[in-house]
C-alpha cells in the first residue's frame, strides 16, 4: 500500500465515522412514535460513544501527518455512510444504523490491517478499539430489530 492510498483510507474512515455520528444524532433528535423514549435513549448512547472518538481520531490522523477532513462537502464526498434526509420510523432508523455500523466495523478492520502494514501501531490499536465499538453497536442494533 502506498502512503497516498493509506492517507486516503484514513480520511475515508474518519469521514465515515463522522457521518455515522451525525446520522445517529439526527435519529436521536428526530425519532417519533410510541417507542420514542427507548429509541431516543438508545440512539443517544450510540452517538455519544462515537462522538467521544472523533477528536481522538482527528488527532491520530494529524499525528500520522494526515489532515482530518472537516468541510461538510468533503466529509460527504469521502464518507461511505449516507445521511438520512427523509422522515423514517424508529425501526428503519435502527436498520440503517445497523448496516452502517457493520460496514464501519469492516472498514476499521481494513484500516487496522493497513496501519499494521505501515508500522503505525498506535493508530492500529485505535482502529481495533473502533472495530470493537461498532461490533457492540451492531449487536445491540441487531438485537433491537428482533
Amino acid at each position: 500500500m502506498t502512503q497516498e492510498q493509506y492517507n486516503n483510507l484514513l480520511q475515508k474512515a474518519f469521514a465515515s465515522e463522522y457521518a455515522f455520528y451525525l446520522k445517529a444524532q439526527n435519529f436521536h433528535w428526530n425519532v417519533e412514535g410510541y417507542l420514542f423514549p427507548q429509541y431516543h435513549e438508545f440512539f443517544g448512547h450510540i452517538y455519544e460513544e462515537v462522538s467521544g472518538s472523533i477528536d481522538t481520531f482527528a488527532e491520530q490522523l494529524r499525528a500520522a501527518r494526515v489532515y482530518a477532513p472537516a468541510a461538510f462537502t468533503l466529509l460527504e464526498e469521502l464518507s461511505d455512510v449516507r445521511g438520512q434526509t427523509g422522515t423514517v420510523d424508529g425501526m428503519q432508523m435502527t436498520q440503517e444504523l445497523l448496516l452502517d455500523s457493520d460496514m464501519l466495523a469492516e472498514m476499521f478492520k481494513t484500516a487496522f490491517l493497513a496501519a499494521e502494514e505501515m508500522g503505525d501501531y498506535g493508530l492500529s490499536n485505535f482502529f481495533a478499539d473502533r472495530q470493537d465499538a461498532h461490533r457492540k453497536h451492531s449487536w445491540m442494533l441487531r438485537s433491537t430489530l428482533k
